[in-house]
């Protein structure tokens, strides 16, 4: 009777066996299968670099190593359904924020409490051919292995295969400037930025991670951040008769964009009373204010408006940098106008530890979660919907304990009920359409119109107090919203033609001392320098990245969070330029830019 097993003299131990073939096919292509689902929000132009082939295989090998290693099949299977919940996960975040999980953020996953609905949105069904490819691959070998028990071949072959991959790419690699150029360079191409996760895993991303945290600060790195700053054009103030605004009400409304405004879809206005606003000779209006929020989101657009800083290119700023040195609209107001600044938000202050950074913002007073009573809840964490978040606000300012009588404030808004999935109450619904509008659309312009009765009816407030006159009222929408149904809801025949291709979000000034309709585009990094100037505080001393809209010789482009350009044709210089400032702006932070300045001053 021939024996079970083969000696390891014999020339077959040397062989890749089938149950190891097929363990490792089944890790190749679920790689495969991620790399396809994440092209196709993107481009498939990662499939013409060699890079996809060489860092997958290389990854299947290692991931191979519970069977090949020790022929153990129950830890091998582990390891399928772990990097299934991998690969699913940063599939759900993906369709969100258009990167993977940064490295940091997975010891954040508390947050996710708070955003339950938003996770189940993310999901979709092919996302399940993760775990059934893994249920399929040990039906397949259990089913075999009955038949046949598996040789007791040594692991030479896997070995030496994964070896020689890592030596030819790592020499590769090495040649052409190494792995965080080259990673770098993908990641700010503008056609290749979303395309690192295809091309060197999302292990190599996490290894990017690692060695970015905490980069040296050289005197290059020195040089080349006040070389950017220094090459800024200058701000131009407005004319000395111009009446000053002493307060600034900020209100950033979330997932508002820019199409859902002067819209009738079904004969209904979608966002009547900012449509008025938009009438009042008074009113700046820029309909087309590109998206540069990143991981952070909601804590990027505060970044954005408050600090004049592009987010961090990976990692949220706000959980590894919030005791850094921030120059910002609030304590620019502080120091000219002596005000009181606040920040109003329903969501805790440890969510994105946006208390802390508020702080370093220059915020005063921080009423949050605890703060509001929860009259009218919404989503599946009952948070303070936008109505009642207003009302709520506008009483806390009637009694005194917001604005107090005499005070030049600066007020921060935050809503929350334009968070996906955009589902209300059907009792708080005021508009309804046809069901041959897309349920997402339905329920994103519902929501929309909601939140615009709900910012009207506290606008119409404020207009009755006296410091009115003297107040300046900001309304912008945080980051844009509808991320990966974008392309599907564009190609419906309810969508075409109203629903925007690009992630255009609204900057609203009301009372502002110069009125008009900016049509150019600009990014949300320009609304600092903007506010700056219209509110008078030209002379404060960091002026931010962006450039403000009131001066004729701005270029009516931006660089969004994916590299993406959008607007008017530019000479290549601005253009690099504009692409430069993502990753000057990154140095800025990581480093406290600020914080270590000597004794010249901050640039311009």
């Amino acid at each position: 009777m021939m024996k079970k097993y083969i000696r390891y003299g014999n020339p077959q131990s040397w062989m890749i066996d089938k149950f190891t073939w097929l363990f490792g096919t089944s890790i190749f292509l679920k790689f495969i299968l991620l790399n396809v689902i994440w092209c196709i929000y993107t481009t498939f132009a990662p499939f013409s670099h060699y890079e996809l082939y060489a860092t997958n295989l290389i990854a299947t090998m290692v991931l191979l190593t519970p069977y090949s290693l020790f022929r153990c099949w129950k830890v091998q299977g582990v390891v399928l359904f772990l990097l299934d919940m991998l690969f699913i996960a940063n599939l759900m975040y993906y369709r969100t924020y258009y990167t993977a999980i940064p490295l940091s953020s997975y010891l954040l996953a508390g947050n996710l409490a708070d955003f339950t609905q938003s996770v189940y949105d993310s999901v979709r069904w092919y996302d399940s051919l993760f775990p059934v490819s893994t249920i399929a691959t040990l039906y397949i070998y259990i089913r075999i292995r009955r038949k046949e028990s598996p040789r007791r071949t040594i692991c030479l072959p896997c070995l030496t295969t994964l070896a020689l991959l890592c030596i030819v790419f790592g020499i590769t690699l090495q040649l052409q400037g190494g792995f965080k150029q080259k990673y770098e360079e993908a990641r700010f191409h503008s056609r290749l930025y979303a395309c690192c996760v295809p091309m060197y895993t999302l292990f190599g991303g996490m290894y990017y991670d690692l060695i970015e945290t905490a980069p040296a600060f050289t005197p290059e790195k020195r040089q080349e951040i006040e070389t950017w700053l220094a090459q800024k054009p200058p701000m131009q103030p407005l004319p000395p008769t111009t009446s000053p605004r002493n307060n600034c009400i900020v209100i950033l409304a979330e997932s508002l964009e820019s199409w859902v405004l002067e819209q009738t879809v079904e004969n209904q206005e979608i966002t009547p009373y900012l449509n008025n606003l938009l009438k009042d000779s008074t009113t700046l209006y820029a309909p087309h204010m590109l998206t540069q929020a990143k991981g952070g989101r909601s804590i990027d657009a505060q970044l954005l408006l408050c600090a004049g800083l592009l987010p961090l290119n990976t990692g949220v700023y706000s959980v590894f940098y919030p005791d850094n040195l921030y120059y910002s609209l609030p304590k620019a107001l502080k120091e000219k106008r002596n005000t009181r600044n606040y920040l109003l938000t329903i969501d805790k202050q440890k969510i994105w530890n946006q208390g802390a950074i508020a702080r370093s913002f220059g915020i005063d007073t921080i009423l949050s979660h605890p703060d509001f009573q929860l009259t009218e809840a919404y989503g599946s964490r009952k948070r303070v919907s936008d109505g009642s978040f207003f009302a709520q606000c506008q009483e806390k300012m009637e009694k005194g304990e917001v604005w107090k009588e005499g005070e030049n404030v600066y007020l921060q808004f935050v809503t929350h009920s334009g968070h996906t999935p955009f589902h209300i109450p059907n009792e708080w619904k005021q508009v309804s359409f046809s069901p041959s509008i897309p349920e997402v659309m339905n329920n994103y312009m519902t929501v929309a119109n909601y939140t615009d009765r709900a910012i009207g009816k506290f606008i119409e407030y404020l207009k009755t107090r006296p410091e009115y006159a003297e107040t300046l009222i900001v309304i912008a929408g945080d980051h844009e919203g509808l991320a990966s149904y974008r392309n599907e809801l564009c190609n419906t025949p309810a969508g075409k033609g109203i629903v925007s291709d690009k992630q255009f979000t609204p900057f609203i000034v009301v009372n502002s001392p110069v009125g008009m309709r900016y049509e150019k585009v600009m990014g949300q990094i320009d609304m600092y320098p903007t506010l700056l100037n219209l509110l008078q505080l030209d002379d404060y001393h960091w002026t931010g990245m962006g450039q403000s809209i009131l001066n004729p010789q701005k270029k009516g482009f931006a660089v969004g969070s994916q590299m993406n350009v959008e607007g008017e044709e530019t000479d290549g210089q601005a253009l690099e330029r504009a692409r430069e400032a993502h990753i000057v702006s990154d140095m800025i932070i990581r480093f406290d830019y600020f914080n270590k300045k000597d004794s010249t001053g901050v640039s311009k």
